[in-house]
């Protein structure tokens, strides 16, 4: 197929990227070609920014798969040119669109957040980035209709992307695990591989709907232990560490977060790798000489 991607030269991107390349489609990347420039160099580029994305109007592809849509403008501007020049429309959501931090097993149709009254559209902060999502993935429905999926997902896990990267790094280094979350705190996440090869496979079958991209829910007690195993010996688990990424709540104001049904996700084709597969991938990569994004100090 003849697939576009908006992004696809960091963190996620090079994933999805490289599935869609491995199984012989046809690529063209749209990016500003600051990040990564190097990569990729057989494949056809568009240069541009999100805010002006005209160039966009010289093609038309079978499927898009939106990795960089954040403002609500942006992302309404790229629609609207390829309403008419692309079959299918994929973008890349967030578990963060749910109104709810607390409802334990919500599947895609649980109440989402609304929009904070006054709030700017063409501004972005972490405050408004769930809502943001959530108007990002109405507008696309009403310009695509069917014809559009949106993909949410949380933590993502693996080479080239933060997250966990002070567990592969401990590990990799001889370090014990630092863990800021209480013991029993529920966590979902999922491979940074196995997240594009879902959004690849919803893209090519064009399957249209929100999906709960993450794996199955589990403590981060049962978590710390398959990551331990990849990498035998006197590790543990500091549980009170103030440095450690994962800066849960510890009075369960937002365990539903991490305890969504992915069902409908795993019926449209999700796979997802076992934890002990992911750690041992992961700090295998490290110990290959690679470094994560902003690895811990």
């Amino acid at each position: 197929m003849n697939l576009l991607v908006l992004g696809g030269t960091k963190n996620l991107g090079r994933h999805v990227v490289e599935a869609a390349l491995a199984a012989g489609h046809e690529l063209t990347l749209f990016n500003r070609g600051r990040t990564n420039p190097e990569l990729f160099p057989g494949v056809r580029r568009l240069i541009g920014e999100r805010a002006a994305p005209d160039v966009l109007a010289a093609g038309e592809w079978d499927g898009v798969i939106d990795l960089s849509g954040f403002l609500i403008r942006d992302v309404s501007l790229s629609a609207a040119l390829l309403r008419d020049r692309c079959a299918h429309y994929t973008f890349m959501s967030s578990i963060a669109v749910y109104a709810s931090k607390t409802a334990r097993g919500m599947t895609e149709s649980a109440p989402l957040l609304s929009w904070p009254d006054g709030a700017p559209e063409d501004e972005f902060t972490m405050d408004l980035y769930g809502p943001s999502k959530v108007r990002c993935e109405s507008l696309l429905n009403a310009t695509f209709g069917e014809r559009t999926a949106a993909v949410r997902s949380g933590f993502v896990v693996g080479p080239y992307n933060p997250d966990f990267g002070n567990w592969g790094w401990a590990l990799a280094h001889g370090g014990s695990l630092e863990c800021a979350a209480r013991p029993e705190q529920p966590i979902q996440y999922i491979d940074a591989r196995d997240l594009a090869d879902f959004l690849l496979r919803v893209t090519v079958e064009r399957s249209p709907g929100p999906y709960n991209a993450v794996g199955p829910t589990r403590t981060m007690t049962e978590l710390a232990d398959a990551w331990l195993a990849a990498a035998p010996g006197s590790r543990t688990v500091d549980w009170s560490s103030a440095t450690d990424r994962f800066h849960l709540p510890h009075d369960g104001s937002n365990d539903g977060t991490f305890q969504l049904d992915n069902g409908r996700a795993v019926a449209a084709g999700l796979r997802l790798r076992p934890d002990a597969e992911i750690a041992r991938d992961y700090l295998a990569w490290l110990q290959a000489g690679n470094i994560p994004p902003d690895p811990p100090h």
